[in-house]
C-alpha cells in the first residue's frame, strides 16, 4: 500500500487532516440528472466506512436538498466526518442563477439554515461559493472569523478566487484551502494561483478532476443535466474531446486502470497538498474512484501522460462565457 497516496493530507498549514480523497455530493441532488436518494445515502455511508472523512456540499445544491441528504447519511457518524460547505449562491425557484451574497448578515442566515438541514451544531470548513463583487473579501472573512470564535464553524476557506483575493483574505484570518477546478485538462491554477497558495500555507480541494465526467467517457444524460450546457460537451468540441478521452483510456488500460483512476491518480501525484474531490453518485463509482489510490505514478509516468494529453488538447472552456466572466480565479491570476 503506497504511503504517498494513502497517507492523510492536511488542508493547509492550519487545517484538519483528511483522507486523501474527498467525496463531493453535488451530483446527488439533480445537477447531473435524476439521482437515486437511497443509493446516494448508501454511497456516502460506504465512503465513510472506507475511511473518507471530508464531505463536500453546498447550501444551494438542490435548494437545500443536498444538505438534508448529507445530514441523513451522517446521522450517528458525525464524529467520523468533516463537513465542507459552500454558501452564498442565490437561486430562483426554477433553478435560475441570482448572483452571490456574502454580506455578514446573509452569512449568518445561510449558516443557520445549513446547521439545521445538516443536523449539526458546527461546520468544519465553511466557504463562500464565489467572490461577491459587492462585498470586500475582508468583510466576508471577518464575519467568518467571528463565527469561528463563536464555535459555529471550525475553519475558513475560499472557492474559485484569484491571487489578490487570496492574499487579502489570508491577511484577515487563516485560510485552510481553496476549492478550484483542477484536472489533467484544466491546469490554469498551476501558473499563479498554486504558487501563491504554497507560499501562504493554503491547501487545495480540487473539484472537476474528471472534468465533470468528460475524462471518464461520461456524457450529459438529458436537459436537466447541467453538462448539456457546458462548452466541452457540445457540438464539435464534444467530438474533438472524445478523441482525447480515447487516448486517456488507452494509457489507463496499459496500466490495468480505468480512465477515471488514472485521472484522479494524476491529481494525487501532482502535489501532496491537493485533495481531489470525487463526485461519485453510486457505490460502484465510489469503489472505482478509491481504486485510484492503488495507482502510483512516477515522474516519468506523469511526463508521458502530460505529453499525451496537454491542456490545449481539450476544446472548450470549463464553464460557458457568462460564468467564466464571473470567476475571480480567471481574472489575470492563471
Amino acid at each position: 500500500m503506497p504511503s504517498a497516496t494513502h497517507a492523510p493530507r492536511q488542508l493547509g498549514s492550519t487545517g484538519p487532516s483528511v483522507f486523501p480523497l474527498a467525496l463531493g455530493c453535488m451530483g446527488m441532488s439533480g445537477m447531473y440528472g435524476p439521482a437515486d436518494e437511497q443509493e446516494s445515502v448508501a454511497t456516502i455511508q460506504a465512503a465513510i466506512d472506507q475511511g473518507v472523512t471530508l464531505l463536500d456540499t453546498g447550501d444551494f445544491y438542490g435548494a437545500g436538498h443536498n444538505e438534508l441528504l448529507v445530514g441523513r447519511a451522517i446521522r450517528g457518524r458525525r464524529d467520523r466526518v468533516q463537513l465542507s460547505v459552500k454558501f452564498g449562491a442565490l437561486r430562483g425557484p426554477g433553478g435560475s442563477w441570482g448572483g452571490v451574497d456574502t454580506r455578514p448578515v446573509a452569512i449568518r442566515n445561510f449558516l443557520a439554515y445549513s446547521l439545521t438541514r445538516l443536523g449539526v451544531d458546527y461546520i468544519d470548513v465553511y466557504r463562500p461559493a464565489r467572490l461577491d463583487p459587492q462585498v470586500p473579501i475582508e468583510e466576508t472573512v471577518g464575519a467568518l472569523a467571528d463565527l469561528v470564535k463563536a464555535g459555529y464553524i471550525r475553519h475558513v476557506a475560499l472557492s474559485e478566487v484569484g491571487v489578490e483575493t487570496i492574499r487579502r483574505a489570508a491577511a484577515v484570518h487563516p485560510i485552510v484551502d481553496l476549492q478550484i477546478e483542477y484536472s489533467l485538462v484544466s491546469r490554469g491554477p498551476e501558473t499563479h494561483i498554486f504558487p501563491a497558495l504554497a507560499s501562504a500555507g493554503i491547501g487545495v480541494t480540487a473539484y472537476g478532476v474528471l472534468s465533470r465526467g468528460l475524462l471518464s467517457g461520461s456524457s450529459p444524460k438529458g436537459p436537466t443535466d447541467f453538462r448539456a450546457h457546458l462548452p466541452r460537451f457540445a457540438g464539435d468540441n464534444g467530438a474533438r474531446n472524445r478523441r482525447v478521452v480515447e487516448t486517456l483510456a488507452q494509457l489507463a488500460a496499459e496500466r490495468g486502470a480505468t480512465s477515471s483512476q488514472l485521472a484522479i491518480a494524476w491529481v494525487l501525484a501532482r502535489q501532496a497538498w491537493v485533495v481531489p474531490v470525487i463526485g461519485a453518485r453510486t457505490r460502484a463509482q465510489l469503489a472505482e474512484s478509491l481504486g485510484a489510490l492503488e495507482v502510483t505514478l512516477s515522474a516519468e509516468d506523469l511526463s508521458r501522460l502530460e505529453t499525451a494529453i496537454s491542456p490545449d488538447a481539450i476544446a472548450g472552456t470549463r464553464y460557458d462565457a457568462h460564468q467564466m466572466a464571473m470567476l475571480d480565479s480567471e481574472k489575470g491570476n492563471g
